[in-house]
């Protein structure tokens, strides 16, 4: 079992480029010179008591994201932890 609550994906087995949330992994990685899985797991802890937005709020502001890489970062997480 991995030691995160969330895990990134793995790429598409396929070659494909990823679908949904995970599509904008890459530019996030590039973007913000921090890995995706820390990104996820920042998430998965604010999660914890903390709204959708306020989340990616948090992140927008404390980390300088922008909306859409911060609303992907949340809505993956937040996808993974309902399985």
């Amino acid at each position: 079992m991995s030691e995160h609550r969330v895990s990134e994906p793995a790429p598409p087995a396929d070659g494909s480029k990823p679908k949904g949330p995970a599509s904008y992994f890459p530019s996030i990685a590039t973007t913000y010179g921090r890995p995706v899985q820390e990104w996820l797991d920042l998430a998965a802890d604010r999660l914890d008591d903390h709204r959708h937005m306020e989340v990616v709020d948090w992140l927008k502001t404390e980390h300088g994201m922008g909306h859409g890489h911060a609303n992907a970062v949340v809505a993956y997480v937040k996808q993974a932890l309902a399985r």
